[in-house]
């Protein structure tokens, strides 16, 4: 018994962590996620943090992967049971905004924040943040794709183009609300989402 507590307390240990590193980096970017500046939020010394991570490259790398599967749990996990194509696609723009307006960290979007940090860089966070959101823009596509070959959506419709404006208004919901101050944006946001996918309110 003594063992599993241990373990146990090691994982909650290394959640609290992760956590502390999540809402850091959500307000000052993941550039300052430091052994150092986390040793001293969560009361441990660097030794017992180094324990846990290695390296400030592997904390930032579990840092990103907490972050998906946040994004997992509010969101993809809440909506595919509903039929593909535009059923699931209307879903998913819903949850995919009341993530990104009251993401759980201070600082707003996480995923946008370290998407804008690591964009224009080279190595594993970068290539790590990459893949996952591709996950997300195909499994998008395949709704979508969906959709057009139920009837749901037009035939011409460009996919491509309706997946970077879906990203584009859910990925501004953090900056409207935190730096201009409007507390409707995910609302405005999901409004335009099901005007680029031609349902009106009153089809809701």
């Amino acid at each position: 018994m003594a063992g599993r507590a241990s373990a146990q307390a090691a994982i909650e240990t290394r959640q609290n962590v992760l956590r502390a590193a999540a809402d850091l980096a959500s307000v000052e970017g993941l550039d300052s996620v430091t052994i150092g500046r986390l040793a001293d939020t969560v009361g441990m010394s660097k030794s017992g943090v180094i324990g846990q991570f290695r390296n400030k490259e592997t904390l930032q790398l579990e840092t990103v992967e907490l972050v998906f599967a946040d994004f997992r749990t509010r969101v993809w996990a809440r909506v595919e049971h509903f039929p593909a194509g535009l059923p699931r696609l209307l879903a998913a723009c819903e949850a995919w905004v009341e993530y990104a307006g009251k993401p759980g960290y201070p600082g707003g979007c996480l995923l946008t924040q370290v998407t804008y940090d690591y964009d224009g860089r080279t190595g594993s966070v970068h290539e790590r943040l990459a893949e996952g959101r591709q996950l997300w823009r195909d499994t998008l596509r395949a709704d979508l794709d969906r959709a057009v070959q139920l009837g749901d959506l037009p035939i011409d419709t460009d996919v491509e183009a309706t997946i970077f404006a879906l990203d584009s208004l859910a990925a501004f919901v953090t900056p409207a609300r935190l730096l201009h101050g409007d507390g409707r944006a995910a609302d405005r946001a999901l409004a335009g989402m099901r005007r680029i996918l031609g349902v009106s309110p009153a089809d809701s």
